[in-house]
């Protein structure tokens, strides 16, 4: 009876992990989207309030610390999406084992590049928390609060590379790799065969 249980953790520990990392980017691109409209909102309110005389004080810097949270916050969703610019003139070109073995590589690069900002982006954050730095504008706003949409988007990002590196050295294609458009059936199913990922 325990060992049935243990091996049924085993079998569901996975699916909780995967649908954990999926909530975490959609939360992720959920944040950028409400960061988006809350530019909009505070555009809006500058533009149309000076017909008003209404002012947000120190709008221009809530606006541009919106901006750095939704680019940042939306990455890793991104990512995964397959929406994020990736040059794959070699690639493309690769098929089986080698393309494979090519994604791998690419991933570690990446995780390597992104890891060192994202370790880089976590310490401006909290050095600003423990310095106390303010923001120089009209509205002393401390400087590590709007810091933590980039250096937690960074972050996520990294998850989502490492994860992904992970899916790709299981033998599965990309998530972010998109089908072409044009490839028929049997290319799909000979591309499955010879390893390319479902």
């Amino acid at each position: 009876m325990g060992a049935a249980l243990a091996e049924h953790d085993d079998i569901e520990a996975p699916g909780l992990l995967r649908r954990a990392l999926d909530l975490l980017y959609l939360g992720a691109g959920y944040a950028a989207g409400m960061f988006l409209v809350a530019i909009f909102a505070i555009m809006m309110v500058m533009s149309v309030g000076r017909q008003f005389a209404i002012n947000i004080p120190a709008g221009d810097d809530f606006a541009s610390w919106c901006m750095a949270a939704m680019a940042f916050l939306g990455l890793a969703h991104t990512f995964k999406r397959g929406e994020m610019i990736r040059v794959g003139l070699l690639l493309e070109r690769l098929r089986g084992r080698m393309r494979q073995l090519a994604e791998v590589v690419a991933l570690g690069i990446a995780t390597i590049f992104i890891l060192y900002f994202t370790r880089w982006g976590a310490q401006m954050a909290y050095d600003s928390w423990r310095f106390n730095d303010v923001a120089q504008g009209v509205v002393p706003v401390p400087l590590w609060i709007p810091q933590l949409g980039f250096a937690g988007g960074l972050a996520i990002l990294s998850i989502a590379v490492i994860d992904e590196m992970i899916n790709v050295l299981r033998g599965r294609r990309p998530s972010y790799e998109k089908a072409s458009p044009d490839e028929t059936p049997d290319e799909f199913i000979e591309r499955i065969s010879q390893g390319g990922g479902g």
